[in-house]
């Protein structure tokens, strides 16, 4: 069957009433689209969670030839496993599909209860049928739980690949990749650092003939002749004590 779509957004426009907008009607939950989508449409918008409550949303996967899902309001919880629905387009009445149903029996067939799988009334037989329909959980017609907005906006971003500072990335040395280079440890100093380093006790047990001969600056430099000095007189010395003085000096 080709998909076509009515103004609504919801698949297979057809002369029939489908389960998409009957379920808005009785719900009030504003989500448009195929019944697969509503699920996903509301996180973020509307409460989700696994327990009935009248007025909720039964969200179906697709499965099997119900390729679009199905969506069906509780109109009444019996017990912990039974709840009734009002629901479109499920089974074919007097031959003639998009035919509503109201307080249809449903009932959870899941192991942990948790409402998972279920079986619902199914009119050509008039009893419950004996598929086993997955089921994503309820829809509140309420705003979400903080925490659960959380769950959403961390799911969201964990789909991002995490972004890591380039200076916490070591730099690989040239070579072999991710392995540093020969003599040299990670933190970049050669291991033969310390080779031309010798102790203070080898030094001291070195024979002296293997000493490198120490030069005496004080000999081995050149002698000069001493710049002579030409003893100056200053003018009033023989009269003033302190000219003879400085006098005395500069010889």
């Amino acid at each position: 069957m080709t998909r076509q779509q009515d103004a609504d957004g919801d698949s297979d426009a057809l002369p029939y009433l489908q389960c998409v907008p009957y379920a808005r009607q009785v719900s009030g939950i504003g989500i448009y689209g195929d019944a697969l989508t509503w699920w996903d449409q509301a996180a973020g918008r509307y409460a989700r969670g696994r327990q009935p409550r009248v007025g909720a949303v039964m969200s179906f996967r697709p499965y099997g030839g119900m390729e679009l899902g199905h969506v069906a309001a509780v109109s009444r919880i019996i017990d912990s496993r039974t709840v009734l629905l009002r629901h479109a387009n499920w089974s074919p009445i007097n031959g003639r599909r998009g035919q509503i149903e109201k307080d249809v029996r449903a009932v959870d067939v899941s192991p942990e209860n948790d409402w998972s799988e279920v079986r619902v009334w199914y009119a050509p037989i008039a009893d419950l049928g004996t598929t086993r329909w997955p089921v994503n959980g309820f829809i509140y017609n309420e705003k979400p739980r903080k925490n659960e907005r959380l769950t959403v906006l961390a799911s969201a971003g964990a789909a991002a690949p995490a972004r890591v500072p380039l200076m916490a990335r070591a730099e690989p040395a040239r070579g072999a990749p991710g392995r540093s280079a020969p003599g040299r440890s990670e933190g970049g100093i050669g291991a033969d650092f310390l080779k031309g380093i010798v102790s203070e006790s080898r030094a001291a047990q070195t024979p002296a003939s293997r000493r490198p001969a120490r030069q005496n600056l004080a000999t081995s430099a050149p002698r000069t002749a001493p710049a002579r000095t030409t003893s100056t007189r200053l003018a009033g010395s023989d009269s003033d004590p302190i000219g003879r003085i400085i006098a005395a000096r500069m010889r």
